[in-house]
């Protein structure tokens, strides 16, 4: 409960100061919208040219537009914002401010930043993911539904991991934000459904970087591709990376040496 109060402040505290700035909600829409307009360009030259992409037809492909559009979102909000902070104080040193705090200390590094208007993301891949729902008929499924969000919150806390990881990281090294940077490119890849790239670059964007299971698996739970045994890896591997993020963050505490040392 002390955890959820300390998140809910910050998130309080995150949306008031977004609000002082709202010529940023213009800037993020317009950023949106020239985004999901290059991908649905994108989009219509591969189908001008064929009627399936990897046994994707174009309206579940839409659906993946969607949930990556979604996603994006949710990364740039809640996740990205805070590991970049994150980051930025362990290369400076000025870490002991929030390790001197009564609390987690994973937990209050985790929930210190929220980017309220980078949720026109999340709400523009909403649209989008309905379209697509409606253009393929779809019809309501508990079950559907339930593995969707089930499968968009474990991929959520898989890509935390997978920051927190690579963030840890600054504890010994001083350019990780590079190591930021690639990740962003690689996300990008999940624009479309890993089943088309080239099995090395599958497994990669699956087991190293999990942009499969952050967008992939969600769209294909709505889509009807997802099978009980990929939910169960996806549970499996969600717990795992969580714990490594965990033993990766304890043990760079122990390394690290701030402005107090």
């Amino acid at each position: 409960m002390h955890g959820l109060r300390l998140a809910f402040s910050h998130l309080r505290i995150g949306v008031m100061n977004e609000f002082q700035y709202r010529a940023n909600l213009y800037i993020q829409l317009l950023q949106t919208f020239i985004a999901l307009g290059t991908g649905l360009v994108g989009l219509n030259l591969v189908f001008s040219q064929t009627t399936d992409l990897g046994g994707w037809n174009k309206a579940e492909l839409l659906a993946v537009m969607g949930v990556f559009t979604m996603t994006g979102g949710l990364i740039r909000a809640a996740i990205q914002p805070n590991m970049e902070r994150l980051m930025e104080e362990i290369r400076e040193g000025t870490l002991d401010y929030a390790l001197t705090k009564p609390a987690d200390a994973q937990l209050f590094v985790s929930v210190r930043e929220f980017r309220l208007w980078q949720n026109t993301d999340v709400v523009v891949g909403l649209i989008v993911l309905g379209v697509a729902l409606s253009q393929l008929g779809w019809l309501l499924d508990v079950w559907a539904v339930l593995g969707f969000l089930s499968a968009l919150f474990m991929g959520a806390v898989m890509v935390y991991s997978f920051w927190l990881i690579v963030t840890s990281t600054a504890f010994w090294f001083v350019r990780v934000n590079e190591i930021a940077n690639l990740f962003e490119g690689l996300y990008a890849a999940g624009r479309w459904p890993v089943d088309i790239y080239p099995n090395w670059l599958r497994y990669g964007l699956t087991f190293l970087v999990p942009v499969a299971f952050a967008v992939t698996v969600p769209a294909s739970a709505l889509t009807g591709r997802l099978t009980l045994q990929t939910w169960l890896g996806a549970l499996a591997l969600t717990v795992f990376l969580f714990v490594v993020a965990r033993v990766v963050w304890s043990i760079g505490l122990k390394n690290y040496s701030g402005a107090s040392a």
